[in-house]
């Protein structure tokens, strides 16, 4: 959520003017996150996210679109991309993908407790199952076919003990992944990157899920894990805060009962969840791209949760 193609107001309001949701009033760059070049797009009808793309590609987009479409529809609170009048959700900007979909309600809980990781659980568990019938297939492309590529690119850059963590961490991360038990984990369309900043509340209730452009198919375990790691943590530590994550998982496992191997997999996905987004910040930090609001997240705080999780393996237990 960088910006990295520059708008005016006048290109932007040209390009909505196609989608019938008014006429645009206000245009403001977000500078946070670094994945794609967003927009507050305010109009004489709503309250809008300009989206311009731009690492995801035409033949790419279509899954994240109707996959937020599609839950849409099934009630769970997410975006909803904005048509033309042809019934198109995928436009183009600058040469460039884009879509515009509904600003959600509410604000952001960063120091969430107890209740909110519940609530979060309740959530997650909700949209697995509205995207059990989902059609579309596409893999979840920041997995491990990606740590393969990517941490040979990013070991250059680390201490000797970090790129034994890392090489070791991945090797473990193959290992796991060749199981029969991981074969056998439960699947379907993720969010794969859930974390506080991409959750809205009003008040005590949940209002709204977005930012699904990492989305893919996967194992739920992996969904819950990278929520677990940013939920459920102390910030400075990167330890497990137990009590949130029981709260989490065991409001999840109410909607969507947990599977055997889903529990005994546990310590080993929150394990990978950790190592997928430290590898994923120090590509960022390393090997960045130029954007005129651009803020890099610190990799250390991943490597902080991942020697956590290796030395301190956490299992739910149901009461």
């Amino acid at each position: 959520m960088a910006v990295f193609t520059e708008l005016s107001f006048d290109e932007a309001s040209v390009f909505v003017s196609a989608l019938s949701i008014g006429e645009l009033t206000a245009l403001k760059g977000i500078a946070s996150g670094i994945e794609n070049t967003n927009y507050f797009a305010d109009t004489t009808q709503g309250r809008y996210v300009l989206t311009v793309f731009e690492r995801l590609t035409f033949e790419q987009l279509p899954f994240y679109l109707q996959l937020m479409k599609h839950l849409a529809g099934r009630g769970i609170p997410v975006p909803g991309p904005k048509a033309d009048a042809s019934g198109a959700i995928l436009h183009t900007l600058k040469g460039k993908p884009a879509a515009v979909v509904d600003r959600l309600p509410g604000a952001h809980h960063l120091a969430p407790d107890g209740d909110d990781c519940a609530a979060l659980g309740e959530m997650l568990a909700r949209m697995h199952l509205a995207g059990q019938d989902f059609p579309l297939h596409q893999p979840n492309l920041r997995g491990l076919a990606w740590w393969n590529e990517t941490v040979p690119e990013v070991a250059p850059f680390l201490t000797p003990p970090q790129r034994g963590l890392i090489e070791a961490e991945l090797a473990h991360a193959q290992q796991v992944a060749s199981s029969p038990a991981h074969a056998a984990l439960p699947r379907g369309a993720i969010h794969a990157d859930l974390f506080r900043d991409n959750v809205m509340f009003d008040g005590g209730r949940l209002t709204g899920l977005f930012d699904f452009y990492f989305a893919g198919v996967d194992s739920y375990l992996f969904d819950i894990a990278v929520c677990i790691n940013d939920w459920c943590i102390d910030l400075d530590s990167g330890r497990l805060a137990e009590e949130r994550a029981a709260a989490l998982v065991a409001a999840y496992d109410a909607v969507r009962p947990l599977a055997g191997v889903e529990l005994r997999l546990m310590p080993a996905m929150l394990r990978a969840a950790a190592l997928r987004f430290w590898i994923s910040r120090l590509w960022d930090v390393h090997l960045p791209r130029d954007a005129s609001l651009l803020t890099a997240h610190d990799p250390t705080h991943f490597e902080r949760v991942l020697r956590c999780r290796v030395d301190d393996p956490w299992h739910f237990t149901r009461a």
